[in-house]
C-alpha cells in the first residue's frame, strides 16, 4: 500500500524536527507518522482553482483544499490510503477521492464537525459511504458522527489528544520569580473574563500566553479592561515551558464546547508537573475521567474557580499531590509516542 498525508495547510515538518532536536520547540507527531508508514505530504501549494471548487467551498472548506483534493484524486487508486489531519481537507479528500471506482482508503480526523455546515457537508457529500476511518479526540465528536451517519463502531476511533513529554517536562523555577504566579495558555473558547473576576483581588501574579491577530477573538475572551494583576503576551516555545515550570496553578477557563478545546493547556501544564484548575466542558468528559488529577469546577463558576485556586495556592502538599497524578495521567496516556503508535496501526489495517 501507499500512504498519503492530507494537509489542509504547509507544515515545515523537517524545519520543525531540526528545531525540536535542539530544544526550540516540541516535536511534531505528523513527522513521526510520516516517518514511520512512510508516507507521502500533501498541502495547498498554488493548484489551479476552478469554478467547481468556488462553488463546493459554499458548503465546505476552501477553495484550494478543493484544488488540492483534484489533484490528489488523479494519483491515488485502491492501492492508496489517505490520512487527512482535519475536516477542511478531509472533506473534499473524502468527496473527490471516495467517488472514484478504485477509491483509496480514507482516514479523516475531525475536530469539530458538529455544526451546521459540517452537518450539511457530511450529508450533501455522501461521506458516510466514502470514509473507513472516522477519528476525533472527544467522545462528543465521535458519538455525534456515530449517530448522525449511522456508521457502525468499527469505522470509528476516539484518539485522545498527545503531547511531546520530551519537550514538556517539569523543571526548576525561574530565580526571577516574585510572587505566586497563575498561567493560562490559549485563545480558543477560552474565558479570561471568568479568570479575572476570580483572581481580581487575590495576591499573585496571573500571566496568559494568548496570542492572535484578531481582535474580534481576543475581546470575546478577555475583560475590556485587564486587572492589575493580569498580563498577556507571546511566549516563544521555550519561555513557555518556563512559564508553566513558574506557575503555582495553570488555570484552563472555558466556555462550553464539543470539542475539547483547551486540552492542548491542560496536558501541557500536567507534563510540567503542575496543578490545574478547569472548568468542564462537554469537550473536557475524556481528559477529566481520572480523580484527583485537576480541580473541576463549573462554566461560568467564578466562585468554583477563585475557591479550586486558592485552596491549590494554600495547600501546596495537596497540589503537589494532584500534579503527580496529573504528571502519571499524561506520561502514561497522552505521550506522542503512544498516539503515534496508535494511528499508525489503524492507518496500516485499512
Amino acid at each position: 500500500m501507499r500512504y498519503h498525508l492530507a494537509l489542509g495547510r504547509k507544515i515545515d515538518l523537517d524545519g520543525i524536527d531540526r528545531n525540536a532536536r535542539e530544544g526550540k520547540c516540541p516535536r511534531h507527531v505528523l513527522r513521526a507518522i510520516r516517518d514511520c508508514l512512510p508516507a507521502e505530504v500533501h498541502a495547498p501549494d498554488g493548484e489551479e482553482i476552478l469554478w467547481s471548487d468556488n462553488l463546493r467551498s459554499k458548503i465546505s472548506s476552501l477553495p484550494q483544499h478543493w484544488a488540492l483534493a483534484r489533484k490528489l484524486s488523479d494519483r491515488v487508486s485502491s492501492e492508496d490510503v489517505i490520512f487527512c489531519t482535519g475536516e477542511d481537507i478531509g472533506i473534499p479528500v473524502a468527496t473527490l477521492c471516495g467517488a472514484k471506482r478504485d477509491r483509496p482508503k480514507i482516514a479523516v480526523y475531525f475536530h469539530n464537525i458538529d455544526r451546521l455546515r459540517g452537518r450539511a457537508a457530511l450529508k450533501l457529500f455522501g461521506l458516510a459511504n466514502k470514509i473507513d476511518l472516522f477519528m476525533a479526540c472527544s467522545s462528543p465528536q465521535t458519538n455525534f458522527l456515530s449517530g448522525y451517519l449511522n456508521i457502525p463502531e468499527s469505522k470509528i476511533l476516539l484518539l485522545l489528544e498527545q503531547t511531546d513529554t520530551q519537550f514538556f517536562t517539569p523543571g526548576l523555577v525561574s530565580p526571577e520569580k516574585q510572587r505566586k504566579t497563575v498561567v493560562s495558555v490559549g485563545l480558543e473558547k477560552r474565558d479570561y473574563r471568568l479568570l479575572a473576576a476570580a483572581t481580581a483581588d487575590l495576591d499573585v501574579d496571573v500571566k496568559i500566553s494568548g496570542f492572535s491577530k484578531d481582535a474580534k477573538a481576543l475581546a470575546q475572551a478577555f475583560p475590556e479592561t485587564m486587572p492589575a494583576n493580569m498580563s498577556r503576551q507571546f511566549y516563544e516555545w521555550p519561555d513557555l515551558v518556563q512559564l508553566y515550570r513558574d506557575a503555582d496553578v495553570v488555570a484552563v477557563c472555558l466556555v462550553e464546547n464539543k470539542y475539547a478545546a483547551g486540552v492542548q493547556g491542560l496536558v501541557e501544564a500536567m507534563a510540567c508537573k503542575r496543578p490545574v484548575a478547569i472548568t468542564q466542558t462537554q469537550g473536557m468528559v475524556d481528559y477529566l475521567v481520572q480523580p484527583d488529577i485537576a480541580k473541576v469546577v463549573n462554566v461560568g463558576d467564578v466562585a468554583g474557580l477563585r475557591e479550586a485556586i486558592v485552596h491549590l495556592l494554600n495547600n501546596p502538599q495537596a497540589a503537589e499531590s494532584q500534579a503527580q497524578k496529573g504528571y502519571e495521567m499524561v506520561m502514561k496516556h497522552h505521550n506522542s509516542e503512544g498516539y503515534v503508535d496508535i494511528l499508525v496501526d489503524r492507518l496500516r489495517s485499512l
